[in-house]
């Protein structure tokens, strides 16, 4: 036996899918706006060290161009690619209240054989 469709009022939908947050159009961003800090952690150390990958937090509007653009021109460096993530915010306590923090996007950039970037 066929059931009926659900009416719309009665459907789920997925709440924690969310569309990609996208700049304004003909939003330009200058390179020192794309890449906001480089990410130091025991993992982005191992990746830089072992595979010549380093981790930047970038505009979360930013594109894949965009930041490969940025990193090009902010250091002296030729890219071979670059993968990002959308990190989500955690959840956090503020007095009795749930809160969560803001979703950010991590970048990790993978540079020529022959190029090496210095923070310290």
């Amino acid at each position: 036996m066929k059931t009926r469709p659900r009416p719309k009022r009665l459907r789920r939908f997925n709440r924690k899918a969310k569309p990609p947050r996208v700049g304004a159009p003909g939003l330009h961003l200058e390179p020192y706006q794309v890449v906001l800090r480089p990410l130091v952690t025991e993992k982005g150390t191992h990746q830089s060290t072992h595979h010549n990958a380093y981790c930047f937090e970038v505009h979360v509007a930013a594109s894949k161009p965009q930041i490969k653009h940025a990193i090009e021109t902010l250091f002296p460096v030729r890219v071979a690619s670059v993968n990002t993530q959308v990190r989500a915010g955690k959840k956090r306590r503020y007095r009795a209240r749930i809160g969560q923090l803001s979703q950010w996007k991590k970048a990790i950039v993978t540079l020529h054989p022959e190029d090496k970037i210095e923070f310290f």
